[in-house]
């Protein structure tokens, strides 16, 4: 029997280290792994992706890196601005992601960096550090969607 799904909103943030293609390239990828890698998702499973950024960064756009990472295009993704507030945190890039997660399954959203001060309560790393550890049979964006590659 398959179990019930109920769509959740799943929220995250993390911060690059510079104003750079590779930079964002590495938070956006950190991110996203331990977003699907802590709720056990599959790319079948989310159903959009919006990313907000704050003003300083501008060298690309973090949907398009999330495309790349999870090879599907059966997701919407967007990229916004966030909101400019006087000492907000530099270099920040949040997400609000909606997938179907079974009904007992306890979401969970991850706040990496320097970007675990503004929901302590949620932070996967300490402040300061980049590097999340995933949990065993955790995504892996190289093996790209799940499926025979004919029905992609």
């Amino acid at each position: 029997m398959t179990p019930a799904l109920e769509l959740r909103a799943l929220r995250g943030a993390t911060t690059a280290s510079a104003n750079c293609t590779e930079a964002i390239d590495a938070a956006v990828s950190e991110l996203m792994l331990a977003l699907m890698s802590h709720n056990q998702l599959q790319a079948s499973q989310v159903v959009s992706i919006t990313f907000s950024v704050t003003a300083d960064l501008d060298a690309c756009f973090p949907a398009a890196i999330a495309r790349r990472l999870l090879a599907c295009d059966g997701v919407a993704l967007l990229d916004c601005q966030q909101m400019a507030v006087r000492g907000d945190l530099p270099r920040c890039i949040r997400l609000l992601a909606h997938a179907w997660l079974e009904a007992e399954q306890t979401p969970v959203h991850p706040y990496l960096g320097e970007a675990s001060r503004l929901r302590p309560d949620r932070a996967l790393t300490e402040p300061g550090h980049n590097s999340v550890t995933t949990p065993a049979g955790a995504w892996d964006p190289g093996a790209g969607p799940a499926g025979d590659p004919a029905d992609h």
